[in-house]
């Protein structure tokens, strides 16, 4: 029997009197990534938004666990709801420090320093991120890459059931793009962490994801839902990315992999 721990009822949101998003409506099931996709500017991180408090809707609930998010109160929802956004601004602290920040939701009234417990949650989560070579040195003076882990070290040490990503591997290389969607799987897999996440590249989409959320940019709505087989076929990419691709079976996963065909390849060589 699947449980939902994230539901959103018929949501409409925006920003000011633009709408961005209009009727949405989603389940996320406990223990699974479930990855939103869409062209730029179809409203992926605004619906993450509208999940964590940012923007209000306009109309529809979003339930966490059955309660409307408006009704939890903040240090509770960021005890069960963390967030790694898409850039870490380099603050100047050390990567221990930085991570330390996660425990912020469990200080008690009046309390200024972490306890011996909040320290070797911090520990742990740095080992499993592999930042923990980096722990005393500042933010400021590692890469994007391992800024991205110091940042999901900080989320995990929150100790959430649901994580939200807001592209954790814009700007990053190949090398970091896997290590940090490997580290997601891993996690969600030995933690039963249940994930959404904002994903821009569809072949990553398709690799890492149990299901995926197709966003319209024309309307505003979801185009399609379900697994990466069911969602990314080619008559759907050519709709809604205005596209041609190929699409085949990774050899290796199964999973499905988009390759821009010659007929658009053709048509960028004459521009």
């Amino acid at each position: 029997m699947t449980e939902t721990i994230l539901e959103i009822q018929n949501l409409s949101c925006g920003y000011g009197e633009k709408t961005i998003l209009r009727d949405i409506s989603l389940n996320v099931i406990t223990g699974e990534i479930l990855s939103i996709i869409g062209p730029n500017g179809s409203g992926k991180t605004t619906l993450l938004k509208s999940v964590t408090h940012i923007i209000q809707p306009a109309k529809g609930k979003i339930l966490f666990q059955g309660k409307e998010i408006q009704s939890i109160p903040r240090n509770e929802f960021a005890r069960k709801v963390a967030v790694v956004g898409q850039a870490v601004e380099p603050a100047r602290m050390t990567v221990k420090e930085y991570v330390l920040l996660g425990r912020l939701p469990y200080f008690r009234r009046y309390q200024f320093m972490e306890t011996g417990n909040d320290r070797r949650l911090a520990q742990h989560y740095m080992e499993l991120t592999h930042t923990d070579s980096l722990q005393n040195q500042l933010m400021t003076e590692i890469s994007g890459g391992e800024r991205q882990l110091a940042s999901i070290a900080r989320a995990l040490v929150q100790e959430p059931t649901l994580l939200l990503l807001d592209e954790p591997t814009s700007h990053l290389d190949i090398t970091h793009q896997a290590q940090i969607l490997s580290l997601i799987r891993r996690l969600n897999q030995d933690l039963r962490l249940t994930v959404l996440m904002v994903v821009h590249d569809l072949n990553l989409a398709s690799e890492y994801s149990d299901r995926l959320i197709l966003l319209n940019k024309q309307n505003g709505r979801i185009y399609r839902t379900g697994t990466p087989e069911e969602v990314l076929t080619e008559p759907a990419i050519r709709e809604i990315y205005n596209t041609p691709v190929l699409i085949e079976k990774n050899p290796l996963s199964g999973k499905p992999c988009i390759f821009l065909s010659p007929e658009n390849c053709h048509k960028r060589e004459l521009i």
